[in-house]
């Protein structure tokens, strides 16, 4: 099935392509390296996080390979998300992996959902403000100001780094 700019993935699609740990690792790892990667190097890191040994063993790694090159990245290229080069050994994300995106993004690598992290920040700084209100002792010793702005600091901090991450959604938007 092969996406033309304007078509998008099924929601069922989706969830087959997040279903297997390989193919979510594969966009992962092009997701971080904002541009075209060979089989080999992502045979490497996948066998390296499965196998937790840095470099991987060899059996592990030529597994991964296989796997790989027989059936996820075609399948993964078949749906639009990456495009696989057989021949170079080559893999790069195509538009199509944003539809996929929307459904990796919502947790973070720590394993809370960004909504929860903003909710819990915003929560924090409310009821620091109010303690130091109230002259609760040792908070309150700072300027409201002080505290609100430290706030604001986390939460433009935290939103840099989400765009940061997530360069490539952004920078492919663009160039579409």
């Amino acid at each position: 099935m092969s996406l033309s700019r304007s078509s998008r993935l099924a929601e069922t699609d989706i969830h087959d392509i997040l279903r297997n740990d390989r193919r979510r690792r594969v966009i992962e790892h092009l997701q971080e390296s904002v541009g075209t990667v060979t089989l080999r190097e992502l045979a490497e890191t996948i066998a390296a996080h499965e196998s937790g040994d840095s470099p991987p063993p060899r059996p592990v790694r030529e597994s991964v390979y296989n796997s790989l090159h027989q059936t996820h990245l075609p399948k993964l290229d078949d749906e639009g998300v990456v495009e696989y080069d057989e021949h170079r050994k080559t893999v790069k994300l195509r538009p199509g992996a944003r539809d996929v995106n929307v459904y990796m993004e919502v947790v973070t690598k720590y394993g809370i959902t960004w909504a929860d992290y903003y909710r819990t920040v915003a929560t924090v700084a409310l009821a620091v403000t109010v303690a130091i209100e109230l002259g609760t002792p040792v908070v309150s010793t700072a300027p409201t100001l002080l505290w609100a702005s430290l706030a604001l600091v986390v939460v433009a901090a935290s939103t840099a780094y989400q765009l940061w991450t997530r360069r490539w959604t952004y920078l492919r938007a663009l160039l579409d």
